[in-house]
């Protein structure tokens, strides 16, 4: 019977069923209450989750977006031949290439220079003099025992610029278009180089059966397996723990009456030094956590430096931004707003832009996606910049929220106060009233007059609640 009592409590004397008195005038409105949160919360999680699928959807139609330079430095029968394998493969699922000349780019650094700006997605080159030395290595002789495949094709790429990206997109159309170019290479120069092929050395031989193979230059090789988490659940972390904090500090400062007997400058003041010391703190444990699991990637002490600074920013914006919002929404309604501002941010850094609708470029705005551009710069030793952008835009975030967090400290503390004068003065009456019917009191009996008056339990049990509830509204004052 224990154990059962654990699932089905014995009755209490205190407890009604569903017939009581209680209930009359109560249920409509209960019944009311609760269909309006079931509908609101599904709406709030379909309106959040449509948008976030919506930046994925139909995203592949969208990899022609991701431009990609194609130089030929061969000029023979292999450049040919990559260049046939882009016409063939030409197409909304694969991504665009912008065919340039030598002139251009005269040199292989030049290309790598362009990929490390973020001119471009990616790069591909055909090497110079490399169709000379295939017909040189299927004559056989020295040139087929020195031959290698791989100085044929080379693409240039970025893992860490949206790994995700990077490794199903860019990595896998260069090995596709590296395929396709060694079968154009033997529709336009199969006969021939069958012709000139040296049956007698397997070199030759070896020549002939693998003449094209990309080789690649990778900017910043990220292959730990946590890569896929940087630009997603790591993006979500900063946000969650500012809410979570700050949700801690509205109940301490709740609790020991700060809102409304503290001067604004005081709880200002506290509020700044917790600000920057949990934000400070929090992220150094985050690109602590990430360093932790980096395994082999080469990433070195100044880029850690620079990754916490960074997020130490991020942090803080977004403190300010949730603590501006505590000051103003009700606490029912404040899960909708963090809700949707972690939606909003994370979906503008899980896909690029170039693969999204046109609609989620608005995200360019968003705090979240530029940390992620500074990251990546960061972490790739300087490619991609793009802090002429990132930097404004996020300070901006910083200098708009900071004096809008003071006006929300003003209204909290307005508020705290006029509920400790409402508090006060009808504590006060109770009080009053209590001392008003003991004087009126006359007991007959002895146990009367030792059993609590209704306006004495009143007057205690109003005092317990006050303990119990803080004056002022669970919301932080400004950072």
């Amino acid at each position: 019977m224990g154990f059962i009592s654990l699932f089905i409590p014995e009755k209490s004397a205190h407890r009604i069923g569903h017939r009581d008195p209680f209930w009359n005038g109560r249920k409509k409105p209960f019944m009311i209450a609760a269909t309006a949160s079931f509908m609101l919360l599904q709406i709030l999680f379909l309106v959040n989750m449509s948008y976030l699928f919506g930046s994925l959807f139909k995203s592949e139609h969208r990899v022609h977006n991701l431009h990609i330079l194609t130089v030929d430095y061969d000029g023979g029968v292999i450049g040919e031949s990559l260049q046939g394998a882009i016409q063939q493969l030409k197409a909304d699922t694969f991504p665009t290439f912008d065919i340039e000349s030598s002139a251009k780019y005269p040199v292989v650094e030049d290309i790598v220079q362009a990929v490390r700006r973020g001119d471009h997605w990616a790069a591909v080159f055909s090497h110079a003099g490399a169709s000379e030395r295939l017909a040189a290595a299927l004559e056989g002789g020295d040139a087929a025992t020195i031959y290698d495949p791989t100085n044929t094709i080379t693409y240039i790429w970025n893992q860490v610029r949206y790994p995700a990206v990077e490794d199903a997109t860019i990595k896998s159309s260069m090995s596709q278009l590296v395929a396709v170019a060694r079968i154009a290479y033997n529709h336009i120069n199969g006969t021939g180089a069958l012709q000139a092929l040296n049956k007698n050395d397997p070199a030759a031989l070896q020549a002939f059966l693998n003449p094209i193979q990309g080789g690649d230059i990778n900017i910043m090789p990220t292959t730990q397996g946590t890569r896929v988490l940087y630009n997603t659940v790591a993006i979500v972390m900063p946000i969650i723990m500012q809410f979570f904090f700050l949700m801690a500090v509205n109940g301490v400062s709740a609790e020991f009456n700060l809102y409304s007997h503290l001067p604004v400058l005081n709880n200002g003041i506290i509020r700044l030094v917790l600000s920057l010391s949990y934000t400070f703190v929090g992220s150094l444990c985050w690109a602590g956590y990430v360093w932790a699991f980096r395994e082999n990637w080469s990433v070195g002490a100044g880029q850690f430096f620079c990754t916490w600074i960074i997020v130490w920013l991020f942090m803080h914006i977004n403190f300010a931004v949730i603590d501006v919002a505590t000051g103003f929404i009700p606490m029912k309604f404040l899960p909708f707003f963090v809700l949707t501002w972690v939606i909003l941010n994370v979906t503008s850094t899980i896909w690029p832009f170039e693969l999204a609708p046109g609609f989620y470029r608005w995200g360019y705005a968003l705090p979240a996606h530029e940390v992620w551009q500074v990251l990546i710069q960061i972490w790739s030793g300087g490619a991609v910049d793009r802090l002429y952008q990132a930097l404004p835009i996020l300070f901006t975030w910083e200098i708009v929220f900071l004096p809008l967090a003071v006006i929300a400290l003003n209204h909290r503390c307005a508020v705290a106060e006029r509920e400790h004068k409402a508090h006060e003065e009808e504590r006060r009456q109770l009080i009053m009233a209590a001392e008003k019917g003991k004087a009126d009191d006359t007991p007959e009996r002895p146990s009367d007059a030792e059993a609590p008056s209704p306006v004495d339990e009143k007057v205690h049990s109003f005092e317990t609640d006050v303990q119990r509830n803080p004056y002022a509204p669970a919301i932080p004052p400004p950072v």
